[in-house]
């Protein structure tokens, strides 16, 4: 059924157009800040120095895989996963909420949000009407929803509004599904304001809006067109950026993207002058930690996001207030701001080098991680039951004399290829060919493939993982084959030491890859940055935590460590590395983050 909202039952409401909260004229001032990539001790810290810029709301969404990874498992609540918590503490800090519960979020974040097990349904479409797509959301939204209608402001919680779905215009358009997402959190007693948020063009807005809910705007720059063409098809609705992209997010091979802190403030400037509402996006951007950063797709190669998500955000990732916060704060709150009690830079650890100690080579330690499953044909991270990490494939191959070719198709996303533990080459976007030469003989061929993150945005949302086509020698099918799964975010620092203790004897030669640690001693945990010179590809830990990817590629240099992942005393740092070690891991004292360009998304 339909539940009918009068404005006495909302905290905000449009009667006359004018956006009022509680019956008086407001603005909505905000700020995105994703409780899923901030260390929960550092939760409260960061919605502070929201506060201290002038902002009034701070918005989040929620990833659906994040708070259930596994599809036989129930969905966790708790620790790093309490979005409940983070909401009232920001309550207790004095601002609104406002949650994009997806279930999509596109977000850079892996999937878009939903979990792997999801899009893996056999013939399921994501995003749409789907029977099959449909209950799976129900079965996650009657866990989520109830939870935080608990927290609406009219039950004494912080949260004023709810945002449907996200950005479906510049999807598909499937009126069905929306409306069908809409009357999802009303039955489920949602009664705070309820809008959707799609680009300001008339495609993205005809898709992705629905009769007699508010239509929001997404944009970079072009404040005053977005509200034209609002007010031209919304007339009676107040103007809201649901999200400003003051900054931008980065991809692994390119550069680091910077907004200038005066081009950021004078679009935010345009939005206030049209009576607009604004959402800062980012606000604080934090960290793509683990395995979570997703992907993207530009018609010919995949463009993984990078372990940081800094975004250029006023608040950058180690809470360091930055020029554009300033910028902003003046904005906002004028020569009558109070003055802020925030550290401007949090403390960091001073830098050191640390000397890593080579535990065992690669492929011996990873064949002895886990027990593999035999197949035909190889078998796929979704086959596998896994989200992410890496899987190895082994198989033997007749190689007749002389001259042959060796053949990946459908690798996904980056595969490294040995024969006889020697290797042969790399595979990137797919498909790759190799001369191989020599006698005829039966050889052992690996294939270690990374996921490098789900595309989280456009038409190949939810595409599969491992090797997705087949292995030829010259004419030849490749059959017969053992996949290991290795799901790298399960693993603790107990299970690497395992590692290099099943693969004893291996120790890798100096320039070779595999598992190492190094040794890092704190009097006292504050931030430190962790950088990897001479390295070449992997990932690493902290204590058990999966801090995130390193690449020599850049931009990105050094990876962020929260003062919470540290103790005093003794902490590993654990280093999985797929191609060439350094000498040491050198620990620095700012964010290096890569050589800048400026961008400004057009619209």
């Amino acid at each position: 059924m339909t539940i009918e909202l009068t404005p006495t039952t909302q905290t905000l409401s449009f009667p006359d157009g004018r956006l009022l909260r509680d019956g008086k004229q407001h603005r909505i001032l905000s700020g995105s800040v994703h409780y899923f990539r901030v260390h929960p001790d550092q939760w409260r810290d960061r919605l502070r120095r929201i506060v201290g810029m002038g902002l009034n709301t701070v918005d989040t969404y929620v990833p659906w895989n994040f708070h259930r990874p596994r599809q036989n498992a129930g969905a966790r609540f708790d620790g790093w996963c309490d979005v409940e918590r983070f909401i009232r503490l920001a309550g207790e800090v004095g601002l609104d909420v406002i949650v994009r519960p997806g279930p999509y979020i596109c977000a850079e974040w892996d999937n878009g949000g939903l979990p792997a097990w999801v899009t893996a349904m056999p013939g399921v479409q994501p995003r749409s009407s789907q029977p099959a797509y449909l209950a799976a959301v129900e079965e996650w939204f009657d866990e989520l929803i109830p939870r935080l209608v608990e927290l609406e402001r009219r039950a004494g919680g912080p949260i004023v509004a709810f945002q449907i779905e996200n950005e479906y215009g510049s999807y598909a358009d499937d009126d069905v599904y929306l409306r069908w997402m809409h009357e999802a959190l009303l039955t489920r007693g949602v009664t705070e304001l309820l809008y959707t948020a799609d680009g300001p063009t008339e495609l993205m807005q005809d898709a992705g809006s629905i009769p007699g809910v508010l239509a929001a705007a997404t944009l970079g720059s072009k404040a005053g067109e977005a509200r034209d063409l609002l007010r031209g098809r919304r007339g009676d609705e107040p103007f809201l950026v649901a999200e400003f992209w003051n900054g931008w997010f980065d991809h692994w091979g390119e550069n680091h993207h910077m907004r200038a802190p005066q081009s950021a403030a004078a679009t935010a400037q345009d939005i206030l002058d049209a009576a607009g509402s604004v959402s800062l996006y980012m606000a604080h951007g934090g960290t793509n930690f683990g395995l979570w950063a997703g992907a993207n797709h530009d018609g010919e190669r995949l463009q993984p996001t990078v372990t940081s998500y800094d975004s250029d955000a006023p608040v950058a990732e180690n809470g360091t207030l930055t020029e554009k916060y300033f910028a902003y704060r003046r904005l906002l709150l004028g020569s009558d701001a109070p003055e802020l009690d925030l550290e401007e830079q949090p403390a960091v650890l001073s830098a050191r080098t640390l000397p890593i100690d080579r535990a065992a080579a690669l492929l011996p330690a990873l064949r002895s991680a886990s027990s593999g499953v035999s197949s035909p044909a190889p078998a796929t991270f979704e086959q596998l039951g896994q989200a992410s990490g890496l899987v190895l494939y082994r198989a033997e191959v007749l190689l007749p004399a002389g001259r042959h070719t060796l053949a990946l198709h459908g690798a996904h996303d980056r595969a490294l290829v040995y024969l006889d533990g020697v290797p042969v080459g790399v595979v990137e976007n797919g498909n790759a060919e190799f001369a191989i030469d020599g006698e005829r003989r039966v050889a052992g061929l690996e294939v270690l493939v990374e996921n490098q993150g789900r595309i989280n945005y456009g038409p190949l949302l939810g595409q599969g993982k491992g090797i997705l086509g087949h292995v030829q020698v010259d004419r030849r099918l490749v059959l017969g084959w053992e996949s290991i799964p290795l799901p790298l975010d399960e693993w603790d620092g107990g299970h690497l030491a395992a590692l290099g203790t099943a693969a004893a004897g291996t120790k890798a030669a100096p320039a070779s890859s595999g598992i190492a640690s190094a040794v890092l001693d704190v009097d006292e945990p504050v931030d430190a940055f962790l950088a990897f010179p001479g390295f070449g590809k992997g990932f690493v830990w902290v204590g058990d935590f999966l801090l995130g990817r390193y690449w020599e590629i850049g931009p990105q240099r050094t990876l962020y460590v929260p003062a919470p992942l540290l103790k005093r005393g003794r902490n590993v740092i654990t280093v999985l590395e797929l191609e060439r070690f350094g000498d040491a891991v050198e620990v620095r004292e700012h964010a290096e983050l890569g050589p800048a360009e400026e961008y400004v998304e057009e619209f």
